[in-house]
């Protein structure tokens, strides 16, 4: 697996506070970003990762090389930047822990490393890693600034020439194309045409249901995935309500696991990390005939992913809580049948 794009800080603020304004010792900091988040996610669950991305010259820079060093992630194609700072996002959390973006800290004039990843040291490094590789998993945040987004065109036309499949988690995020938009304003069109591109490459696509409506206007994943030109495989979560999946042939509903939520950041990163773990392990649950028998396997794998999202919702910061595989299986086999787990936050 290689995952690319934005690693950073989630500020987490008090429980229905600010953190831009609450005092420091009010404040959680959590390395984050939904690229890095996933990379250490599989790690966790033990498939062999790489994480491609560009962090500050900085404590931030260096407590992630440490994090991911440890969880014996791949950083061959990591970039540094003397000059920008790794990015900190001020994370807003209502009184149930769901959590919402706004604002970045830190910015000292030039913006922020992640914005400033560079596609000639991109060309030279992610060839070896693509070689033997599975997947490459993305998310729209880099397309927001020139730099990163010929970046990511150029990973994805790479992942293409080396035949490996590209996972699309849309994340969409809107104060990182505009720091004044609202949290839950949806694309614009200069924001879907720039995400084009990747829609019509990806393989497996990951999709919140307002996501889905906003660029398909459709919560329905059959009909999402009719929509593009090379059918792939669709999975939209909806928060702690439902999640719905179409894989070709293949097509199902889950309701969610019922868990305490401490802080929902990371926990679709996890979700997604435990699908592309179960999807490595047994690509043939992308096949898409009518076998029964892909049918209950596949449903497997998402229940599992689904209990990778939902351990995760129950601690702080979207790393720290990430469950071994043998923790999902536990937590899988001790939820009774009636309690189908299925979707979680994005």
């Amino acid at each position: 697996m290689i995952c690319l794009g934005e690693a950073l800080v989630d500020r987490l603020g008090p429980l229905a506070g600010d953190p831009a304004t609450a005092s420091a010792e009010l404040l959680d900091d959590r390395l984050g970003g939904a690229p890095a988040n996933v990379a250490c996610a599989l790690a966790r669950l033990g498939t062999p990762t790489a994480f491609v991305g560009r962090l500050g010259e900085d404590a931030i820079g260096d407590a992630f090389v440490e994090l991911l060093t440890a969880r014996a992630v791949d950083l061959s194609a990591l970039q540094r930047d003397a000059n920008r700072p790794s990015r900190i996002v001020l994370v807003h959390r209502d009184a149930t822990g769901e959590r919402s973006f706004g604002g970045f800290a830190g910015d000292q004039g030039l913006g922020f490393a992640d914005q400033a990843l560079e596609q000639g040291p991109l060309e030279q490094a992610l060839p070896p890693l693509l070689t033997g590789a599975q997947w490459l998993q993305i998310g729209s945040i880099p397309l927001a600034s020139p730099t990163a987004a010929q970046a990511l065109h150029r990973a994805a036309a790479l992942a293409r020439a080396h035949g490996v499949a590209v996972a699309l988690d849309v994340n969409w995020r809107p104060t990182f194309w505009d720091p004044a938009a609202s949290a839950s304003s949806g694309p614009p069109a200069a924001a879907v045409a720039a995400m084009r591109p990747l829609l019509d490459q990806a393989v497996l696509l990951k999709l919140a249901a307002e996501e889905a409506q906003w660029l398909f206007d459709s919560r329905d994943p059959k009909q999402v995935a009719a929509a593009l030109p090379q059918r792939p495989a669709v999975v939209i979560t909806d928060g702690g309500q439902q999640l719905a999946w179409c894989f070709g042939a293949h097509s199902g509903s889950m309701p969610a696991f019922a868990v305490e939520v401490v802080d929902s950041t990371g926990a679709g990163d996890a979700f997604l990390a435990g699908l592309l773990h179960r999807l490595c392990a047994e690509p043939t649950l992308l096949r898409a005939d009518g076998d029964g028998a892909i049918t209950d396997r596949l449903t497997a794998a998402i229940r599992f992913a689904s209990a990778c999202g939902a351990l995760v919702c129950q601690g702080a910061g979207g790393i720290d809580p990430q469950p071994a595989a043998e923790q999902v299986v536990a937590f899988v086999n001790t939820t009774a049948a009636t309690d189908l787990p299925a979707a979680v936050p994005r």
